[in-house]
């Protein structure tokens, strides 16, 4: 039985000693590596050529995103799984346009994590839940942006999630009514948050409701 080699990029060290727990346990795959960041990642996988990089996408100094773009391009045989808190579709489109063949959640199962793993490995594509090679390929053919989008949500490059999330923060309910109304976890809903407020440049909910009054086409 061929061994997988693995190294595995996030920046939580608590999050990295679950996973190598998790993988190793199957007996058939081997952490070869960690990294806490993209360009840490970069030259391990340089250095040790693993047959799989599993990245979280949201790391300081380089993200996964722009890891898993430059491995395409330096080291191509090493295939990259991306292991993410989120499940915006626009997360899973980029993963894939940087080169990514397969995107699970955190939240995965063992059982699917080790069928993610040698699903990639065979050179397959593999997404969680109910998304689809096809779908995301069927998305690969279409613009970045669609009819619906407006200019100011291209703008600030606020994604459909976001906006979602943006309108319920408008509408002044907190986050774990926003979590309940999306079935999504109150961590993952103050992640958006986050970054919605970074990518607006507001400090505060109160600068981000004057910000919306302003330019109300935001949540449009």
């Amino acid at each position: 039985m061929k061994t997988i080699k693995v190294i595995l990029a996030d920046d939580h060290v608590i999050v990295r000693n679950g996973i190598k727990i998790l993988l190793e346990s199957e007996g058939d795959v081997e952490v070869i590596a960690e990294a806490s960041n993209g360009i840490e990642a970069i030259e391990k996988v340089k250095q040790l050529k693993p047959d799989i990089l599993v990245s979280d996408i949201r790391m300081p100094i380089m993200n996964g995103l722009e890891a898993t773009a430059q491995l395409k391009k330096i080291a191509p045989e090493t295939k990259t799984l991306i292991l993410s808190m989120h499940d915006d579709d626009e997360y899973i489109i980029s993963s894939v346009k940087a080169g990514a063949l397969g995107y699970l959640l955190k939240d995965t199962t063992r059982e699917e994590f080790m069928k993610a793993l040698r699903s990639i490995l065979n050179g397959d594509q593999y997404f969680s839940g109910d998304i689809s090679a096809a779908l995301v390929k069927g998305y690969l053919g279409k613009s970045n942006s669609s009819p619906g989008d407006t200019v100011a949500s291209i703008e600030y490059h606020i994604t459909k999630r976001e906006k979602q999330i943006l309108k319920l923060v408008y509408e002044g309910h907190s986050n774990k009514e926003i979590a309940d109304t999306l079935q999504k976890s109150v961590r993952t809903v103050e992640t958006h948050r986050f970054n919605i407020m970074k990518k607006l440049g507001v400090g505060n909910v109160t600068e981000l409701i004057r910000k919306i009054d302003k330019e109300p086409a935001i949540i449009i």
